[in-house]
């Protein structure tokens, strides 16, 4: 099998922040991820990063993720095996050899979890994930729209316990998994959406992780060269910048098994006497400046430091820090009626439509 590259230790560096990037303020402390992957390819050897049409169209795919509030994930700290003993579970219950690893989604944490699993079982990992950016719930994925179902799944927690769930769809498996997790501490480690090669060459959302790796690097080579990151980095996604300010308030709350609430900004620099508002559930949904609507989901919103480009997830957002806040679009198959359906404003709870992005960012034009 042919192979795009080997990923070492020190590649999770950029893969983390890039994944970060991705993340829309959710999935996590690439911190924590970056850190778990890190430990187990210096114990393990290498990764090998394969394009999705290097796979056998019988070949058995498994993508594996973290799942749990942000902010519990960051004081909650797994002990390093839970995402294997998810991964071979499920090898056991399915009873098969897996042959690929795949990303759930490409934002925070789980950026680089997959590379824990693919590392520790010498399989390669798909670059790729069901998403190109973060979301809250585990239906919330490109493989859903494709009839991929999500169990049988198998979630595993810190303390050794395992549990199997089948379900009868996918939103039904969110309620249960979401539920177990809260009982499991607020996080859980699993092994889900198993598939064959054929349906993700379908499905993924293709080149993330090497997306997230270019983001990365050239964040680093941008600020080692005394350059402008954010631009770096805006012009790299073909992002729209669309608010720099300065945190006023934030209403942050954990319920449910999330990390929810907004965030109001005060313009500076080009941007003062304007202001601006982010809506989220672990991940960045809704955008306005000056009180009128500019960014729904399931386009990316993406918040970085004003002078280090670094992204700033939504549990780390504090009073008084200075970002500059980007936008782009989404991946395609989002843009369609069933993933409006799935991740538009309308599932979180707004009473909008769905906004394309739009260049002049004025205000986006209403879809028609």
């Amino acid at each position: 099998m042919e192979i795009l590259r080997n990923i070492y230790a020190e590649d999770l560096e950029d893969i983390a922040i890039g994944g970060a990037i991705l993340g829309t303020g959710g999935g996590g402390d690439p911190y924590i991820g970056k850190l778990m992957a890190q430990q187990a390819i210096r114990k393990h050897g290498p990764v090998k990063l394969i394009d999705v049409d290097q796979l056998a169209d019988d070949a058995l795919v498994v993508p594996v993720c973290m799942m749990g509030a942000p902010t519990v994930m960051t004081e909650k700290l797994p002990q390093g095996d839970e995402l294997m003993n998810a991964f071979r579970a499920l090898e056991n219950f399915l009873g098969r050899k897996i042959d690929a690893v795949l990303c759930g989604e490409a934002g925070g944490v789980n950026s680089t979890t997959p590379f824990v699993v693919a590392a520790a079982s010498g399989m390669p990992l798909v670059d790729g994930d069901g998403m190109g950016r973060a979301y809250p719930e585990l239906q919330m994925v490109t493989f859903t729209m494709h009839g991929v179902s999500a169990t049988p799944m198998v979630l595993c927690d810190d303390k050794g316990n395992s549990l199997v769930l089948e379900t009868v769809s996918n939103a039904w498996t969110e309620r249960l998994a979401r539920a177990a997790t809260v009982e499991m501490g607020g996080s859980a480690l699993l092994a889900f959406y198993p598939m064959s090669g054929a349906v993700a060459k379908k499905a993924a959302v293709r080149g993330t992780l090497s997306l997230c790796s270019r983001l990365g690097r050239t964040l680093r080579e941008t600020r080692a060269a005394h350059g402008d990151p954010v631009r770096a980095i805006a012009d790299m996604l073909d992002a729209q910048i669309i608010f720099h300010g300065r945190v006023k308030d934030i209403d942050r709350r954990t319920v449910g098994g999330f990390a929810r609430g907004s965030a109001r900004f005060d313009g500076v620099e080009e941007w003062k006497g304007h202001s601006f508002r982010l809506d989220f559930q672990n991940e960045f949904l809704m955008a306005e400046r000056d009180g009128k609507l500019l960014v729904t989901t399931p386009d990316l919103i993406t918040l970085l430091e004003a002078e280090s480009g670094n992204p700033v997830t939504a549990d780390s957002l504090r009073y008084g820090l200075r970002l500059v806040a980007l936008t782009f679009p989404s991946d395609p198959q989002w843009l369609t009626p069933a993933g409006i359906d799935l991740v538009g404003p309308r599932y979180f709870g707004y009473d909008v439509e769905y906004l394309p992005f739009s260049r002049n960012c004025g205000g986006h034009e209403k879809v028609s």
